[in-house]
């Protein structure tokens, strides 16, 4: 199976389990597909940061 593991990271975002997600560059398009799939996605903050990397945090 080929699963994203960013859909399981978004949700531990998302319950508190973590405060921020780190994407690098090159996992970008990878977090996009999942995030795309969320109805608050809007919610999910990301602040960029040197060589490409993002920080996602959640605001509920």
């Amino acid at each position: 199976m080929n699963e994203n593991r960013f859909v399981e990271q978004i949700e531990q975002l998302r319950s508190g389990e973590i405060n921020e997600l780190l994407v690098e560059q090159s996992e970008f398009l990878l977090f996009r597909e999942a995030w795309l799939k969320l109805e608050d996605r809007m919610k999910f903050v990301g602040e960029a940061g040197l060589n490409g990397k993002i920080i996602y945090r959640y605001q509920p």
